[in-house]
C-alpha cells in the first residue's frame, strides 16, 4: 500500500486588531502566499519526494496565480506553515494515523499555520492507494 497527502486550505483567516497593536506594518492584511480552496498533493516513493523539497510543486489547484501561491513551481511552502503541518503530512506519507482519537477520521487533521494575526487553516488527509 502507498499513501499520498492532499492538503486543503479551508480558510484564510485575518485579526486586524492585532495587526494593528503589534505588526510593523499595522495593515498587513491576510496572507498573501495561499488561498482559500488552494489544493496540494503530497507524494514519497520511488519519483519524487515533495516532503524533502517543503512542498515545493505540489499546488494541484488554485484560484490565485500558481507563481505567487507558495507551493506552486516557484514557492515552497511558507516556513510557518511548513513547521506547523509537516509532522501531519510526514506521518501520513508514512502511513501513520494523523489524528487519532481526536479526529472523526484518524486520517484527517485540521490545523493551523503559526501566524496568530493572519493564520491560514489546512485540511490534512492521508489518502491509500496502490
Amino acid at each position: 500500500m502507498k499513501h499520498k497527502v492532499k492538503i486543503t486550505v479551508l480558510d484564510t483567516k485575518l485579526y486586524p486588531e492585532y495587526q494593528q497593536q503589534y505588526c510593523v506594518n499595522p495593515c498587513s492584511g491576510k496572507c498573501p502566499v495561499y488561498n482559500k480552496g488552494d489544493e496540494f498533493m503530497f507524494y514519497r516513493d520511488d519519483v519524487r519526494d515533495d516532503f524533502w523539497h517543503c512542498g515545493l510543486d505540489t499546488l494541484v489547484k488554485t484560484d490565485g496565480n500558481p507563481d505567487e501561491v507558495a507551493g506552486g513551481p516557484k514557492k515552497p511552502f511558507c516556513s510557518e506553515a511548513w513547521d506547523a503541518i509537516s509532522r501531519y503530512i510526514y506521518a501520513g506519507l508514512q502511513g501513520g494515523s494523523i489524528m487519532k482519537g481526536w479526529m472523526r477520521d484518524e486520517n484527517t487533521m485540521i490545523t493551523c499555520c503559526n501566524d496568530g494575526t493572519r493564520p491560514v487553516i489546512f485540511k490534512i488527509e492521508r489518502i491509500d492507494y496502490e
